[in-house]
Parts: C-alpha cells; sequence; structure tokens
C-alpha cells in the first residue's frame, strides 16, 4: 500500500532508494542461481567451485604460464618420419613369392647343353646362343625351376644374386654360360595407398627409391585440401602419422618407401568449441597442422568488449594424468583414465599473449570466456528499471491527482 509519506517524497529520490537497496540485496548473493540470464558461471564460480563439484570430482584449475605451456608442448610433440621410419635409399630388389622371372642363359659356342633347342642366335653360326627360358611365377616354396639343374631357391635373393646362382649350377653342363633375369611382374615390391584418395591403389616400387609423395601422386592425390589431410605410415607393428602439410614443407618428411608399407589418407575434421562473451560462439574448424590459443581466439572474433572478463578464459580439457603436476591432490581420473582439466587464462597480463602461442588448441576442446562482474549488475539493474518503472509511474500520476 503506497503511503502518504512516499508519495511526498521526490520522484528521483524513491528511483535512487529502490535501485540501491535492490543492488544491495544482489551484492549480498541473496538472488538464487539462475535467476539472472547468463551465457555461463562467472570466473569466480569456476575457480571456487569447479574442483568441489558434486557432478564431477577432481577437476583441476590450472593457471596457465609458461612452465605449464612448455611442459604442454613437450609431451604432445608428434615424432617426424625421418626420426621413426627410415629414409635410406633401399638396397636393391629381392624377390618373393608370386613374382613372375624370366630366366634367359647366353652359352658359348660350341653350345653342349642348349644347342639343339629353339634360341636366338646372334652375331652369325659361331655367335654365342641365347635360350629364354619360360616365365614362371615364383612358387609358395620359394624356388623357380631351371632345365638340367632343378629348383633354385630364389626367395630373398636379389635378381643379381639369382643369377649368379643360376651360372654356378649350370657350371659344367653349358659351356661358358651367362645368365640374366628379369622381373616381369612384380607381386611383392608395392606399397598400399587407401583412404582419401582419388583412387586406391598398389604401387609398384623400382629401384630408383619411390617417396611418399611419389605414392600419393599414384593414386591420384588427396581428395580434400591438404591443409586438413594426415598421412599415416604403416610399416611391420609400427604406425606413424603426420600432417601432410609437414611433409610438403619438410623434405626429410617425404621418406623412402619400403615393400609392404600401408599409406592411408586421412581426413579428420578437428574442431573446437567457443562459448561465452567472444565475438561468435560456435564450433570452429581448424587444420591437421594445429593452432595456438591465440589463434583460437582470434577465429571466434576475439574477446566481446563490453562484456568479457580478460581474466576469465577458460579452456576445458581431458588430459592424460601424467600430462602436468596437478594442484589437486589425489588426482582423480574418468574411467578412461583421464583428467578433467580447466585451464585458466588471464589476458590482463600481457605475458600470457606470448605463452598464448605456445598453447595447442587440440580436438573437441571447449573455450569458455567468462562475463565481466559489472555486466551482471548490469543485467539486475535492467531488471530492476522494468520492474520498477510501472510502480514509479503509477505514484507519479497519483501525485499529479
Amino acid at each position: 500500500m503506497i503511503t502518504s509519506t512516499e508519495i511526498k517524497m521526490p520522484y528521483k529520490s524513491r528511483l535512487a532508494c529502490l535501485i540501491v537497496s535492490m543492488s544491495l540485496m544482489s551484492g549480498c548473493s541473496l538472488l538464487p542461481k539462475g535467476w539472472l540470464p547468463s551465457s555461463g558461471p562467472t570466473t569466480k564460480a569456476i575457480i571456487e567451485e569447479a574442483p568441489v563439484s558434486p557432478r564431477m570430482t577432481g577437476i583441476q584449475v590450472v593457471d596457465v604460464n609458461d612452465t605449464v605451456a612448455r611442459k604442454l608442448l613437450a609431451g604432445r610433440k608428434q615424432k617426424l618420419f625421418s626420426e621413426t621410419l627410415t629414409a635410406s635409399t633401399r638396397q636393391g630388389f629381392v624377390v618373393g613369392a608370386g613374382d613372375v622371372l624370366e630366366v634367359s642363359v647366353w652359352e658359348a659356342p660350341p653350345a653342349t647343353l642348349f644347342g639343339s633347342s629353339s634360341s636366338d642366335v646372334r652375331g652369325g653360326p659361331a655367335a654365342s646362343r641365347v635360350t629364354a627360358l619360360p616365365e614362371q611365377m615364383v612358387g609358395s616354396e620359394g624356388s623357380i625351376m631351371v632345365p638340367f639343374v632343378g629348383q633354385i631357391p630364389v626367395v630373398g635373393l636379389t635378381l643379381q644374386q639369382i643369377e649368379r646362382e643360376v651360372e654356378k649350377q649350370l657350371k659344367g653342363l653349358a659351356n661358358q654360360p651367362q645368365v640374366m633375369v628379369r622381373l616381369l611382374r612384380n607381386a611383392t615390391l608395392n606399397v598400399t595407398v587407401v583412404g582419401e584418395v582419388t583412387t586406391s591403389a598398389r604401387v609398384p616400387l623400382t629401384p630408383r627409391g619411390e617417396r611418399l609423395l611419389d605414392a600419393l601422386a599414384a593414386a591420384g592425390g588427396v581428395k580434400q585440401p591438404v591443409s586438413k589431410m594426415t598421412l599415416q605410415v604403416t610399416r611391420g607393428s609400427s604406425v606413424h602419422s603426420l600432417p601432410l602439410d609437414t611433409i610438403i614443407r619438410d623434405p626429410n618428411q617425404n621418406i623412402v618407401l619400403q615393400p609392404g608399407d600401408v599409406i592411408t589418407a586421412i581426413h579428420q575434421p578437428l574442431s573446437f568449441t567457443i562459448l561465452g562473451a567472444t565475438g561468435k560462439n560456435e564450433e570452429i574448424n581448424f587444420e591437421a597442422q594445429g593452432i595456438s590459443l591465440s589463434q583460437a581466439l582470434a577465429r571466434a572474433g576475439g574477446l566481446n568488449d563490453a562484456r568479457a572478463d580478460a581474466t576469465g578464459v577458460f579452456l576445458f580439457r581431458f588430459e592424460e594424468a601424467a600430462a602436468l603436476d596437478w594442484p589437486l591432490i589425489p588426482v582423480m581420473t574418468t574411467p578412461e583414465g583421464k583428467v578433467p582439466v580447466i585451464y585458466r587464462v588471464n589476458l590482463m597480463d600481457p605475458a600470457t599473449f606470448f605463452v598464448a602461442q605456445s598453447f595447442l588448441i587440440r580436438n573437441s576442446d571447449v573455450l569458455y570466456v567468462a562475463n565481466a562482474s559489472s555486466i551482471e549488475l548490469q543485467k539486475f539493474l535492467n531488471i530492476v528499471m522494468t520492474m520498477a518503472y510501472p510502480v514509479l509511474n503509477s505514484i507519479s500520476i497519483a501525485k499529479g491527482l
């Protein structure tokens, strides 16, 4: 009920008293959580409440500094192909089961072993005689058949070694034999290229020593933008991968391939999510090469100058248990063995801008920028004014009457 004393009070005084009293109530935290609209928790709420949250125990809150950034960078450094896979040139080819060979034998005149065969005669009657044996596939037992000699093991031998072995076996049977062995069809000296390429293919290797990008080109190249592709090389039981950008820019990573290598071109879209007081709230894709924290904030349009708390930039991530020395002991992990971590970035400290250039964003990271405290007060005052204006307007009308 409006009293005569309130009606006599000046309009501006009544308004001021109402706003001050309601602001004090807000400042004393009498309002229930969620009463004011917000894009997320405040800086204070994250720092004080996250470590003791009943919904997920053991949340670590870590301030980002140079030491933290260096340790994370060292732990996530990607090994290069030049460090994990040999880049030396192959020492010739060796024959394997399934390869098709052609063996040609030259015999000096008079040809005592192959003289009656239908052979090529080159250089006249007195010239040497060549006999081309029928092409044959190396069997599962790993040998080929040579007339008058029998089975000769060839698996694991180079073509030159096979030539010397056949010549050795023919000595005493043929007249000064000389042998040439040719590989007609290659079944074992191949690499396989699969994944996001134009055409998956088995690429034959030659003595020249094909490299990684040679095989990729033979498969027609990748179907997605180079910046978004990763190449994975499987050699035996080891598997290693690098961004395609890195392989193109660093010739040392364009390694010489080995028979049996499997090259997989992977298009794996990477993204992080940006929320809170920034230029835009959305999921943002980034390249396989990776981006830094400073680049991520820039792609999100930077901090909203009218809302953001520059001391309250947070990155939410699941880390390996051994990634850092954690402030909260004992370290609690998820069933997958990961530690829930909130990294706090204070952009009011100029040194942080240098650290942010070496702090790398990972796939599925969530970046959140909290509102400044004054924004919460401004929201509250706007609500108070909205509610108080009809009352004050009624008082003014009553006073006028």
